[in-house]
């Protein structure tokens, strides 16, 4: 009988820990399980994989006992960020068996990541060293923003206006329907947001996940939040916009 594969993976921000494990998903036959420890208030990660990779389970904070009780044939993937204690996942995971990989940037040597891992993944150029490093998490479930509005902040954002930000993800709502995905890592190429593949919600104020994350130093977190809430929309414009959304679309199919 095949045994699960509990698989733990650990790296600095941005250097591509949840698109590796996207990938080893997407190419095994296995039911797979994800597991992020502490992050279901934004759980950024989460939503996109479940979206991507309709048939893997995400397991919650509360439910993470389940992964003592494994079934057979399912490869199981607990992504660690950052900010937590390598030295902690043993305390849940020493009964079981795991593997543990550090996804590292190409100049990286010597790190925890290189002492912790079993097995070490060049990643992409991730910016490593901190002073004082700080994570700021946002939910918006719920909130429907302007798009102007949304890249305008997404830039300043990501140009230093808000503090010196070395990695920012989040999923938005916007006011056409969409659901937004931003991807930002300091010394990276910027990218254009990316429509997620789910309906458009054109009903009222969405109850699926929306949220940001954001590390760095010195950050102006009253200043991102206050922007971030200027950015939404009334109740009454989202009603307003969506009709003539909805509209549109009606003519465009005619």
């Amino acid at each position: 009988m095949t045994r699960s594969v509990i698989t733990v993976v650990a790296g600095p921000p941005g250097v591509g820990k949840t698109t590796w494990i996207r990938q080893q998903m997407a190419q095994s036959h296995k039911q797979g399980l994800y597991f992020s420890p502490a992050t279901d208030s934004v759980p950024i990660d989460q939503t996109r994989l479940a979206i991507e990779v309709p048939e893997v389970e995400i397991l919650v904070d509360s439910h993470q006992f389940q992964l003592l009780a494994l079934k057979d044939e399912i490869s199981a993937y607990i992504e660690l960020g950052f900010h937590v204690n390598l030295a902690a996942i043993g305390e849940l995971l020493d009964p079981l068996s795991y593997h543990c990989v550090a996804i590292v940037p190409p100049v990286s040597k010597n790190s925890e990541w290189h002492q912790w891992a079993d097995q070490l993944v060049v990643g992409v150029p991730s910016f490593v060293e901190f002073a004082a490093p700080v994570m700021w998490r946002l939910p918006l479930t719920g909130q429907v923003i302007d798009t102007d509005s949304l890249e305008v902040f997404w830039y300043e954002l990501t140009q230093g206006a808000y503090g010196a930000v070395k990695r920012a993800k989040g999923i938005f709502d916007v006011v056409d329907g969409r659901l937004l995905y931003a991807d930002f890592v300091d010394g990276l190429a910027q990218s254009d947001f990316e429509q997620l593949n789910v309906s458009r919600h054109l009903e009222g104020q969405p109850q699926r996940f929306s949220g940001v994350e954001v590390v760095g130093e010195n950050l102006d977190e009253s200043a991102i939040a206050q922007t971030l809430k200027d950015c939404c929309l009334s109740e009454a414009a989202i009603r307003h916009y969506q009709q003539q959304i909805k509209q549109e679309l009606a003519e465009a199919n005619l």
